[in-house]
């Protein structure tokens, strides 16, 4: 294995979701394309014929999901090899995201919904983080969901009474949502009850985003809520990122789970800072139970 291959599938540790929801043909294509990037980073690099072996789909079928990893930042491609990308760009990845720190996650997103009433407008970033809402939402229906995350729309596409307001620009694979100019001006355009959002980095109790367009985009739709509750999980404390969006006291609630540091805790409630602790174990364990029955 490869000294790229090394470190990018010591970083994969848990890339592939416990589970997945349904049987459905888009979620065998997003398990096997999750197969394919974690057999490449391990291996540093591979033969694109070998993964049609390995796989057992066609080289059309595998030439057709590596484009979309590549367009996720997660691998490259050249003359007939599929490499391992750096592991900074595959870190930005939503696919490489999905699944880091899950039962967090989860757990903070239920512990989100005390903060959502019927009949609320609500923008939800791109994160994945926010994302594990969706399963939710149905439950405090009706509801205007607002949001530039191509994926958040494509799952609540069918909820019943959960009105979508997608938000239009450049798209950018890499995260699979649209950004920009327009996306910033149409988010000026419209006021919501509450903002969800998450973010890469926590330093000094103030948060970070490698990227200043993304940055760009949680602020617009954070001048425009009237109410914006943070979601990060223990990682975030322990991370750090370029660009600076806001500092933990101007965010009405802050949630966090229960592996945040207790000297975190601590020093963010002596600054005043709401701070709501989601208990994980519960979270993660309800849901095993719900999956065995």
């Amino acid at each position: 294995m490869s000294e790229q291959g090394e470190r990018t599938a010591a970083g994969l540790e848990g890339f592939l979701p416990d589970e997945l929801p349904g049987d459905t043909r888009q979620t065998r294509q997003l398990n096997r394309r999750q197969m394919i990037a974690e057999a490449v980073m391990a291996e540093g690099a591979m033969r694109i014929e070998d993964l049609t072996t390995r796989f057992g789909i066609s080289l059309m079928t595998v030439h057709r999901d590596l484009d979309e990893l590549i367009g996720r930042g997660l691998l490259r491609k050249t003359r007939g090899v599929v490499s391992a990308a750096p592991t900074s760009l595959i870190e930005s990845s939503d696919v490489y995201r999905f699944s880091r720190q899950l039962d967090e996650k989860r757990a903070i997103a239920q512990a989100a919904m005390r903060f959502v009433e019927p009949g609320q407008a609500l923008f939800l970033d791109d994160s994945t983080t926010v994302l594990q809402m969706v399963p939710h939402l149905h439950a405090k229906a009706p509801l205007t969901a607002i949001t530039n995350s191509l994926t958040l729309m494509t799952e609540l596409r069918g909820v019943r009474e959960i009105d979508i307001v997608g938000l239009g620009g450049q798209y950018f694979s890499w995260c699979n949502a649209f950004m920009g100019g327009m996306t910033t001006a149409e988010i000026g355009r419209l006021r919501a009850d509450t903002l969800f959002v998450s973010m890469a980095a926590i330093i000094d109790d103030m948060v970070f985003h490698p990227s200043s367009v993304v940055v760009d985009i949680k602020r617009a739709m954070f001048e425009s809520a009237s109410q914006r509750i943070l979601l990060a999980d223990y990682t975030k404390f322990e991370r750090r990122a370029l660009h600076g969006f806001a500092a933990l006291t101007d965010f009405d609630v802050v949630i966090v789970d229960d592996a945040t540091p207790d000297r975190h805790l601590t020093r963010m409630k002596a600054k005043g800072i709401n701070v709501v602790v989601a208990p994980v174990k519960t979270t993660a364990q309800a849901a095993n139970d719900a999956a065995a029955r």
